[in-house]
């Protein structure tokens, strides 16, 4: 039988736990495939891509800082990559190559499926605008919240964003908006910090106040980059969460993107925490 090859392009990529993930994918569907990691350099996505497809891989994740070269590479796109222009699965396919963002959806399934949050008719603030803010405004406005407030230190990004929304947010009756960050008003039910507020040491650029009691504050980041928000968010009574199951959530729906079933995510990201502690 063969062995189909896929793998995770980044650079720095050495962190990532992808291989392990879909390692114990494929052991629990049955399925025959190997998963790497390769490290790019930062001239040289394009020309990984090309080398990988012609070794016989039959897709790849991209992540840091490659996503937004992805939609280039692409014949099909997912109209959820095409909003957020950028790209973190491809697929390889004998006509083209087949594009697909799944951190949206991987998040919106960890909220619900794991955090055990039902979205609908909530209050949810996005804190950032960036590429981590651009790939799961879409999904969260599928999922049919009251509304969402994107917020950002520098409002213009915020606004671009909201306004390449507006119309998906219109469809799904979803209030969506992107006020100055000094003029940011109410609490929310949820809380999504899409920076590297941890990582940068300048803390949440929000304020306590937006969080509701008892509020569900994801960061979208795992380990000590998350830590800051982390605690910031259990310091003021909300209910702290971290990425890892986003990963492993945007995983699965890679595979299936890939292999055309859903593996046990949730098992797969217990045994996962498990090991990290």
């Amino acid at each position: 039988m063969t062995t189909d090859l896929y793998c995770v392009m980044g650079n720095p990529v050495e962190h990532s736990k992808s291989p392990w993930i879909h390692a114990r994918f494929a052991q629990l569907t049955g399925q025959e495939l190997q998963y790497s990691k390769r490290l790019i350099p930062l001239d040289g996505f394009v020309e990984g891509v090309r080398a990988f497809r012609a070794e016989g891989g039959k897709g790849c994740n991209v992540t840091v800082p490659f996503k937004f070269e992805s939609p280039a590479l692409a014949t099909r796109m997912t109209p959820r990559a095409e909003l957020a222009q950028a790209c973190n699965t491809l697929r390889f396919d004998g006509d083209g190559i087949f594009a697909d963002n799944t951190d949206g959806v991987g998040l919106v399934n960890d909220i619900r499926s794991n955090a055990g949050v039902d979205l609908a008719g909530r209050d949810v603030l996005l804190v950032g605008a960036g590429g981590a803010a651009a790939g799961v405004l879409g999904p969260l406005i599928e999922a049919r919240p009251r509304r969402i407030t994107v917020a950002n230190r520098t409002r213009s990004k915020a606004a671009v964003l909201v306004d390449r929304h507006a119309a998906l947010a219109r469809e799904f009756d979803v209030e969506l908006m992107a006020p100055e960050l000094g003029l940011l008003q109410g609490s929310f039910d949820v809380v999504i910090n899409g920076t590297a507020s941890s990582l940068s040491g300048g803390g949440v650029p929000v304020p306590a106040s937006v969080l509701k009691s008892g509020a569900l504050a994801c960061d979208m980041m795992y380990g000590p980059a998350a830590q800051g928000f982390m605690d910031w968010a259990h310091e003021h009574g909300a209910v702290p969460r971290d990425g890892l199951g986003m990963l492993m959530e945007q995983a699965a729906e890679a595979f299936l993107v890939w292999r055309g079933l859903r593996p046990p995510s949730a098992q797969v990201l217990a045994e996962l925490r498990a090991a990290l502690r």
